[in-house]
């Protein structure tokens, strides 16, 4: 009946020191078990069971209604967990993938090779192993001298001689279905733990004559659990370079890998460049031709064509072609750019759209704001939106000049082609065409400076 698989994700990970399950912890911007999922289902499973227990409702709400499951309301070992999942896969056959939830480097290409090994030598478990430069805490797996499994043995229970192995178990299994839920009831907890081990079915199996087959990772990396937050930083490191190379390969230009900080859900297009110390965060897409940074944080937004971003913050955005941004701009959800803008430096603008050729060049907030196409907003302008209570819209016409320091107090509508005096206050609509004025009349006194002078003296 196929390939079924389950993913182990009942645990609270102590040593995360978190209030948080800890395969909700993110890695590249998405939850540590997504990726297994996303392995998993590359794989071609036809089922997938997920148990579920430490902070299970949020566990469940974040892998969603493609899969199943099982609740584990007392974590008491691996071989416990798997058996939560025997009602769900009752009377089914064919094989079954076990998976780690706190694995995310898992390749599928890897599960796959997992899942055709163990059919190919018609063994009724196999473990994926590795060999990792320090094997300490990990669980070793045992070999005859003709080189075939005998048993896993975790290393608080191993002996001294066997902690010498260097051969660990990744704690990813094949099994086949019939029978396996079966011989589970016969585990006990007879261990330094106390809990259900799933290894031991290992050495069930080969007491029993059946076929136990293995198969080795040659990278440790790619399947090495998370169990604190400096793991999570090398995972994350380790999974960064990644996605940043495969963005290079496919026609992007990435300065100093090292020093750029990219999700997994990113996607740059060809000739795109992108400077050090840029996040780029989320489901964001950058078009081609565009040079990204430094210093930029761009995160769940779309980016157009041949666009320039530097010393920036753009989140929640829509960004048009050849765009000019920053630097120290800041672009706040809801903005919408058209093509060719200026958004220069120190300027904020906030749930606005900004038409085709108009220009924020330094010093402004634009905020819930409609602004027509080649607007210029000059220096200091701040749309003033908020009136302690409610948000109001501010509208600029086509080819209207917003003079330095206007304060445009919404609601309030510049007509098209229409201008502000510099430093005004505009709390009245202004007609198409039309200047809008308003300044307090200025007074001169003669000799002032003097006169402070001989006052203080």
């Amino acid at each position: 009946m196929g390939l079924a698989a389950v993913i182990l994700a009942a645990g609270k990970g102590t040593r995360m020191k978190s209030k948080l399950p800890k395969v909700l912890h993110k890695i590249c911007g998405r939850p540590m078990v997504s990726y297994v999922l996303d392995a998993a289902a590359s794989t071609g499973v036809e089922k997938t069971v997920v148990i579920v227990g430490y902070g299970a409702e949020a566990v469940a709400r974040e892998v969603g209604e493609a899969v199943e499951i099982a609740y584990q309301a007392e974590q008491l070992g691996t071989a416990h967990a798997l058996m939560q999942a025997g009602p769900l896969l009752k009377g089914r056959g064919g094989r079954l993938l076990v998976l780690c939830g706190d694995t995310p480097l898992i390749e599928a290409t890897t599960l796959s090779e997992l899942a055709r090994r163990h059919a190919e030598a018609g063994a009724v478990a196999t473990v994926l192993t590795t060999m990792p430069k320090d094997p300490t805490g990990y669980g070793r797996v045992i070999r005859d001298n003709q080189g075939r499994v005998l048993k896993i043995v975790e290393e608080k229970d191993a002996s001294r001689e066997e902690k010498r192995v260097g051969e660990i178990n990744t704690g990813i299994y094949c099994f086949e279905v019939s029978g396996l839920f079966e011989a589970l009831e016969q585990v006990g907890p007879a261990n330094a733990q106390g809990e259900y081990y799933l290894t031991d079915i290992i050495g069930k199996y080969v007491y029993e004559g059946r076929r136990v087959d293995a198969v080795t990772v040659e990278n440790p990396a790619e399947v090495a659990g998370i169990n604190d937050r400096v793991q999570m930083a090398a995972a994350e490191r380790y999974m960064r370079g990644r996605i940043v190379e495969d963005l290079m390969r496919a026609g992007v230009t990435v300065v100093d890998p090292p020093s750029t900080f990219i999700d997994k859900q990113v996607r740059a297009g060809k000739d795109t460049t992108i400077y050090p110390f840029t996040f780029i965060e989320g489901d964001t897409v950058i078009g081609e031709d565009c040079i990204i940074g430094p210093g930029t944080r761009i995160a769940r937004s779309v980016i157009g064509a041949g666009v320039h971003i530097q010393n920036a913050v753009v989140t929640e955005s829509s960004v048009g072609d050849r765009c000019m941004i920053g630097p120290f701009a800041y672009l706040r959800p809801g903005t919408k750019l058209g093509k060719g803008i200026k958004v220069g430096d120190f300027v904020e603008i906030k749930n606005s759209q900004i038409g085709d050729g108009s220009k924020v060049p330094h010093l402004s907030y634009v905020g819930d704001a409609i602004v027509g196409e080649k607007v210029n907003i000059g220096c200091g302008t701040i749309t003033c939106n908020y009136d302690g209570r409610d948000k109001w819209l501010t509208c600029i016409g086509d080819g209207a000049f917003i003079g330095s320091n206007t304060n445009l107090v919404a609601p309030v509508e510049i007509g098209a082609g229409a201008y502000t005096g510099a430093g005004s206050t505009i709390t009245k609509d202004i007609p198409a065409g039309a200047l809008g004025v308003e300044r307090a009349g200025q007074r001169v006194v003669p000799d002032w400076s003097g006169k402070k002078k001989r006052k203080k003296d």
